[in-house]
This record gives structure tokens, C-alpha cells and sequence, in this order.
């Protein structure tokens, strides 16, 4: 009986210190994605778990404050409501702090946490705290960020496709002709696939010219100023490749204060944002490359309740697919 009190007591003192750390307000309009692609991880090492009933979930996410962590947190919660036996939910955000959230997969790790999804701020300075929790027999499972540690499993969008799918519109709306600039991001998996991919379709158009590829830090701001300083180096641009939604928003803000139509704007993400810029036909964001993060994470609670209950996984990295959304499609687009 002391060893139960002591635990609930930790579990307890756990979960106000997590409630605190949610400050996102919540989109209700995520939009479901049932359809994923699959790839085999053979060098899976699989730690043994309790098995049982799946009754506590902790999800560590980069920043609440960001629509994409909301809808994962909200994918958790309708997921885990979905299963029943009144599975509780803890979302903590990190504000992309290594520190931070080490601290918080360690905290849900002492409290017994069944099981663990996160969205990793740091693949590799990660690794000891996800290390610690499987160890301690937590199901890990981790979602949109790649990690450099053994994880249950992995999901995420198919982020090659994401970069494919906006540059083949972009090869096709120009006709096979024109100069372009790359908003890249930070130098990670995900926008490092987008740009591969992106490149990819643009090889089939010779007559495409890249003239720039700069980091606009996936922010608005850095979009704002590195289109701003493009617009003044370059007097005509014909299309833009924004490897996040909140850079190209940015980046149609430059084009804006600059008086400047001559060319249009492909994201990724499908955000509200992106979405509401599309919108506005004064600007020239025309096209989004959307994930699905509330798909994402009703996916990990799915597949983490498998394993929770002792059910070996045919496949452990799951590749969830991107969908075009441009102006034309725009009403049929449900969002995050």
C-alpha cells in the first residue's frame, strides 16, 4: 500500500505541473486522414512492457502556442476517448527546449506513464530520456520528428512527397519555365526531405532555374525578411517554394508591403493560416502541401495501445501522406 500512495502521489504531483504547461487555444476543425503509407524497420529493438490496459498517456510537444501541436494534442485526446477505460491525457509543451522536455519525458517516465508520444525538439540530444523510458518498460512512440534513439514506433508524414507534390504544381503552373526561390528552414529531417523532394520534380523542368536558397527559419518573421531581401536582389521572380506555411505567410507579407504580384507562393502544412492567406485573393499564396497532425496522433495512441497490450507490430515507421490543396479545393479542405 505505501509503494501504490507513493506512486499516485508522484503521478499526481506530475500531472498539475503538466497541466500548466498547456497554453495553446484548440482548432476544432482537424481534419482525419485514414489512409498510410508503411515501411519496415527491421533494426527495431523492441524493449519487453507491461502489458494491460492502456490508462496514461504523456505527449511532449515542441510548442502549444503553434496550431500544428494543438491539433496533435487534440488527435491524442479524441483517440484515447475513443478507446475507453477513461485513458488520461497529460500535453506539455517544450518551446522547442531540449532541457525542457527531457525533463518532462523524464517526469512522465517516474510516473508510470503507459504511454509516451513525442514530437522531438532534438533527434539526438533526445536519446537518453527516451533511452530511460523504454528501459523503464514505457511504450515510446514518436511523431512528425525523427529520432536518433529505439522508439516503438515512428510516424510521420511523408515529407518527400510534401516537397514533390508543391514543386511538381509549381513546374506545371509555370509551364515548364521560370525562376524560383526556396525558403528552406532549419536544417532537419523533415524540411531536409521537403527540399529533396521539392528538387526532385523541379529536375523535370530544365528550363526551371533556382536563383535562391536561403533559410527563412521556418518563421513568419524570417520569411518577411529574407522575401524582403530577394524582392530588392531579384527585380522578377515567378514562384516561390516555402518549406513551412508560416514562412510562406511571411514571405507573401514581403510581397505585399513591396507591391509585388508577379509571382505565387507554395507552402506546406495546410495551416490556418496558410489557409485564411489563400483565402485573400490580394495575395500570392496559392497552394499548401497538408499534413495531417491530428491524424498522426490518433495513429500513435492506436498503435501504442497495440503494444501496450502485447501485439507485435508488422511495421514501425509509418509514412502518412501529404494531400495538394490550392485555391480551387480550398472549400472542400477541412483543415487541422
Amino acid at each position: 500500500m505505501k509503494k501504490i500512495a507513493i506512486a499516485t502521489s508522484i503521478l499526481s504531483l506530475v500531472s498539475s505541473t503538466l497541466v500548466g504547461c498547456t497554453n495553446g487555444s484548440e482548432n476544432s476543425n482537424a481534419a482525419p486522414n485514414t489512409e498510410t503509407n508503411t515501411a519496415t524497420n527491421t533494426s527495431l529493438n523492441q524493449v519487453s512492457t507491461a502489458k494491460g490496459k492502456l490508462q496514461t498517456i504523456g505527449i511532449a510537444l515542441g510548442d502549444l502556442g503553434n496550431p500544428f501541436y494543438v491539433a496533435m494534442q487534440k488527435g491524442t485526446q479524441e483517440q484515447a476517448k475513443k478507446l475507453g477505460n477513461d485513458i488520461r491525457v497529460n500535453a506539455v509543451s517544450s518551446s522547442f527546449d531540449l532541457n525542457q522536455q527531457t525533463n518532462q519525458i523524464e517526469n512522465f517516465t517516474a510516473a508510470n506513464t503507459d504511454l509516451i508520444i513525442l514530437s522531438a525538439v532534438d533527434k539526438k540530444g533526445i536519446k537518453p530520456a527516451i533511452d530511460g523510458a523504454r528501459n523503464a518498460g514505457r511504450v515510446v512512440i514518436a511523431v512528425d520528428s525523427a529520432v536518433d534513439a529505439d522508439v516503438d514506433a515512428m510516424i510521420s508524414s511523408n515529407n518527400t512527397q510534401a516537397g514533390e507534390i508543391a514543386c511538381k504544381y509549381i513546374g506545371d503552373r509555370l509551364q515548364g519555365k521560370g525562376n524560383i526561390v526556396i525558403l528552406n528552414g532549419t536544417p532537419m529531417d523533415s524540411i531536409n526531405q521537403r527540399v529533396s523532394g521539392c528538387k526532385n520534380s523541379l529536375s523535370k523542368y530544365p528550363d526551371i532555374k533556382i536563383i535562391s536558397d536561403q533559410n527563412a527559419e521556418g518563421t513568419r518573421d524570417g520569411g518577411l525578411r529574407v522575401m524582403g531581401d530577394l524582392l530588392t536582389t531579384f527585380p522578377k521572380i515567378d514562384a516561390v517554394f516555402a518549406t513551412n506555411d508560416q514562412s510562406g505567410v511571411g514571405a507573401d507579407l514581403a510581397a505585399r508591403q513591396a507591391r509585388r504580384k508577379e509571382f505565387f507562393i507554395v507552402g506546406v502544412d495546410g495551416s490556418p493560416d496558410a489557409t485564411k492567406a489563400m483565402e485573400d485573393k490580394d495575395g500570392v499564396f496559392v497552394a499548401t502541401a497538408a499534413q495531417d497532425p491530428a491524424g498522426m496522433a490518433r495513429t500513435a495512441v492506436e498503435i501504442g495501445n497495440d503494444v501496450k497490450q502485447g501485439k507485435k507490430l508488422s511495421n514501425s515507421e509509418i509514412l502518412v501522406p501529404v494531400k495538394l490543396v490550392t485555391r480551387d479545393n480550398l472549400s472542400s479542405y477541412k483543415g487541422w
